[in-house]
Parts: structure tokens; C-alpha cells; sequence
């Protein structure tokens, strides 16, 4: 018999690519002095970012457009902006979203002091990084070992996520509309960096005094806007924030611990 004769695979056409785009950029320009929106029309190509364009404005029109930026991954956290009024990183922000000839407002952070354009000054959040004590281990088991349960693990692995772009920072209102609450509160960054120290379950250092004191956790009023903007879906206020709160609460205002402390005189 015969064999049978393979019919010759028929060559798959290539997609078709999208033409070039034009779009409007709103891009605000200006220092902590002040500033201004300027508007930019520019040819935007499929698959590009925001960052993309912000890019190629900087080449092509506005030399001198200031923008942070580093990794374009989504991994570093520095391209935090507001595009139309959404706090976001550029970087993850497909231009397919939006509609051709749309106009996309860009704007820095507005949480934090505009240092140029759109870079701002977040050494807030550096200085208050180093209140927070650090992570202090019981001592180990007689073996030489220190164990752990895989759930208690768990519980404070997504906490490990955070990219340190602060749009959570940004949107609290606590601080986006209070500057004087900068001095007593931390913000939902600094809850999470909290709650991955309190809940680890070698960790000794008790800090729920200060995260009543100094920290501010009781301004929070869990409204979950943080949570809703966060690049990396940390679930900050149902697993970071209420958490903190109980623990906070517990020490307090627990009747039985209110009675042990009157009857031993020990706080």
C-alpha cells in the first residue's frame, strides 16, 4: 500500500498591526514654586506603556521633562503618578486602555512635595521607615533550630510583596488631605511593613504601643482606597490594618488584661 502523504502545513499569516495612534498628553510641568499642565500630541505604538510615551516625549518634544523611573517592570516602585486622577504606575499602564484621540492627563503624586515635574519628594516615607524596630528573633529550639508553621508563613508572605511605590501612601486621605497628620501617622505602607513584623511568628519585639502612639493606626478608618490601588494586590486592610487594630485593641482594652495588671501592678 501507499503511504500516506502529508498535505504541506499552510503558513499562518502574521497579525495584523495596529496603525500608530495619536493621542493627547496633560502632562504637568513646574516645580514646588508651581506649575502648569501642558498639552503634547503625540503618535503613540500598539503595545506601548505610558512610561513608553513619557519616554519618547522626552526625546522628541520636552527634553527636560522630569520623570523617576528604573526597573519598567512593575518591580521597583519608582514611576508612581496620577493618570487621569488615578494614582498608578507608568510602567503598567497599557496604552490600550485607553480610546485613540483620548486625552491622558499625567500628574505627580500629590501626597508628597513636587520636586520637579512629575518627581516628588517621598523621603517621608524614608524617615519614617526607620522608627520601626526591626525584626528580633526568639531564641532557638535546644537543636539549634527554629521552626515555624507553613500557615503562619503564609499569612505574612504577601506582605513581602510591596514595591515601595507609595501609591497607597498617596491615596490615604489621612494624609492627602491633612498634612498636619504627617507628624502621627505612618500610613498603609508602614501598617503593612508593621503587620509582616508583628505576625512573623519568631519575632519577639512587642510594637503595639507604638504603632497606637506614633504610628496613628487609629486614624485609619479602613475605607480600603489603598488596598483598591496597590500594583502588587496586597490585601492591606483586611489582612494588615483590621489585624493591627484587634492587636492594638487587645492590649488596651481587654477587661481580663485590665484585671491581671491591677492584681500583678505589672503594665
Amino acid at each position: 500500500m501507499a503511504a500516506a502523504v502529508e498535505a504541506p502545513a499552510v503558513p499562518q499569516a502574521a497579525p495584523a498591526v495596529k496603525p500608530p495612534q495619536m493621542f493627547t498628553f496633560r502632562i504637568w510641568r513646574g516645580d514646588h514654586g508651581g506649575g502648569e499642565y501642558r498639552d503634547y500630541q503625540i503618535q503613540v505604538d500598539e503595545g506601548m506603556v505610558v512610561l513608553d510615551v513619557i519616554h519618547r516625549l522626552q526625546a522628541t518634544q520636552a527634553n527636560d521633562l522630569a520623570v523617576r523611573w528604573n526597573c519598567k517592570a512593575g518591580k521597583c516602585g519608582s514611576c508612581s503618578a496620577e493618570i487621569n486622577g488615578k494614582p498608578r504606575l507608568m510602567c503598567m499602564t497599557r496604552m490600550d486602555l485607553f480610546q485613540p484621540g483620548q486625552t491622558i492627563t499625567v500628574s505627580p503624586i500629590k501626597t508628597f512635595p513636587v520636586i520637579r515635574d512629575l518627581v516628588t519628594d517621598v523621603s517621608f516615607n524614608f524617615e519614617r521607615a526607620k522608627e520601626v524596630p526591626a525584626f528580633k528573633p526568639k531564641p532557638p529550639d535546644p537543636d539549634g533550630r527554629r521552626r515555624m508553621y507553613q500557615e503562619d508563613i503564609d499569612r505574612v508572605q504577601e506582605f513581602h510583596k510591596c514595591i515601595e511605590c507609595f501609591l497607597c501612601q498617596n491615596v490615604c486621605h489621612v494624609i492627602r488631605d491633612h498634612e498636619d497628620n504627617k507628624r502621627s501617622y505612618a500610613g498603609p505602607r508602614f501598617f503593612v511593613r508593621l503587620a509582616s513584623l508583628e505576625m512573623h511568628p519568631l519575632d519577639t519585639n512587642d510594637r503595639r504601643a507604638l504603632i497606637r502612639e506614633r504610628m496613628g493606626l487609629g486614624l485609619c478608618n479602613i475605607t480600603k482606597c489603598c488596598t483598591e490601588v496597590c500594583p502588587e494586590h496586597i490585601h492591606i486592610t483586611d489582612n494588615a490594618i483590621i489585624p493591627l487594630k484587634e492587636r492594638v485593641a487587645d492590649r488596651r482594652w481587654d477587661p481580663v488584661r485590665a484585671v491581671t495588671k491591677r492584681l500583678t501592678g505589672r503594665r
